[in-house]
């Protein structure tokens, strides 16, 4: 059998150019069946051009995609069976809910008769039962996002297109939209490419993460695997926060930040241009329960922000470097932090000691 046959999505080489200006540069991807990847980099980085090359809308100046057996490189986006939930829902607001839904089916001109059980069907889906003869004008953002999501499932595509379909909601729909989004993969087995600038949402709801930067794919990986190991100083300053620390190597397992060893659970880079990633996250206030061979640095409180659930502690090295972290936002873990002006020391897992070429 073919190995395309195989995969869900193949992209092949891919690269968009307009004149001068290339947009995807020779980029290559395989989505499995049913897996979930979210498209993450900043503005201009291609993305939303890759997503626009699965999905018919723009057409490669070199480069093939394919779905399952088909190439549909070339293909026009109504022969694609794939389902688009856009950014701003394009919902008609003359339909009811009922009717938007349905609209995918008119399009591929399904038998009339099955319309309302797989309208209803698909809206049970997205919990949202009973809601046919609703207005789109009497739904809230996050009903107008789940009506979206129906009309792309409710003809069962093998690819569904998500293009930032979250960033029009408030914080925290958006947070429980995302949980929302995982279930509804998990029940549906769809093969489901979605664009995102958040890499939060991107690591909750995604099976792997592509990191895209001025066209180029620089890392796909597991979100475990993006966040703990990035492959360069682009991704590890991209995903979450994390301060870029210029260090120098001092043997096969350590590096030398100022008169300070550390030593790293990861092989280190090739070149001699090397940066410690500190993810805020990964250093904690030292106290007993850490290991005796954690990596250890004394620093001097300058600021503490209070942030609700955690608080922002910023700091600075003997020679001035500065520093952050983010402590639990407990009563218990307040208390252990010193005020501005104190010194404190911090401690750094070799697991979590990350160091990338700059």
């Amino acid at each position: 059998m073919d190995a395309r046959a195989k995969t869900g999505v193949s992209i092949r080489s891919a690269t968009k150019r307009y004149g001068a200006l290339t947009a995807l540069d020779d980029v290559s991807l395989d989505i499995a069946p049913g897996e979930f990847v979210s498209l993450l980099g900043p503005s201009g980085s291609g993305k939303t051009t890759l997503l626009g090359i699965l999905g018919g809308f723009v057409q490669p100046t070199s480069g093939s995609v394919w779905v399952g057996e088909r190439d549909i490189t070339f293909a026009p986006p109504h022969k694609r069976d794939i389902g688009i939930v856009f950014q701003n829902y394009a919902l008609f607001p003359h339909m009811t809910v009922g009717e938007n839904v349905a609209f995918s089916l008119r399009a591929r001109r399904e038998p009339k008769s099955t319309w309302a059980k797989r309208v209803a069907d698909a809206l049970a889906m997205v919990e949202l039962n009973g809601y046919e003869s609703r207005g789109i004008h009497q739904l809230s953002g996050g009903q107008k996002q789940r009506v979206a999501l129906a009309r792309a499932m409710v003809f069962q595509p093998q690819l569904i297109l998500m293009d930032e379909p979250l960033s029009a909601l408030d914080k925290q729909l958006r947070e429980t939209m995302q949980i929302e989004l995982r279930r509804l993969h998990r029940q549906l087995g769809a093969t489901i490419v979605n664009v995102t600038h958040d890499q939060r949402e991107a690591l909750t709801m995604s099976d792997r993460v592509a990191v895209l930067k001025d066209g180029r794919l620089v890392q796909i990986d597991t979100p475990e695997r993006l966040y703990d190991r990035p492959c360069d100083a682009f991704v590890a300053s991209f995903i979450g926060e994390a301060t870029m620390l210029n260090v120098t190597r001092a043997g096969d397992d350590a590096v030398r930040l100022g008169d300070t060893v550390l030593r790293t659970a990861h092989p280190l880079p090739r070149g001699e241009k090397l940066l410690l990633a500190v993810q805020t996250e990964k250093l904690v206030i030292d106290g007993e329960n850490h290991h005796a061979n954690a990596n250890r640095l004394s620093c001097r409180v300058t600021e503490v922000l209070y942030q609700g659930e955690s608080l922002r502690v910023f700091a600075a090295l003997a020679d001035g470097t500065a520093i952050s972290l983010r402590q639990p936002g407990s009563h218990e873990a307040r208390k252990r932090i010193p005020a501005p002006g104190a010194s404190m020391t911090v401690a750094l897992d070799p697991q979590d000691t990350i160091v990338v070429s700059a």
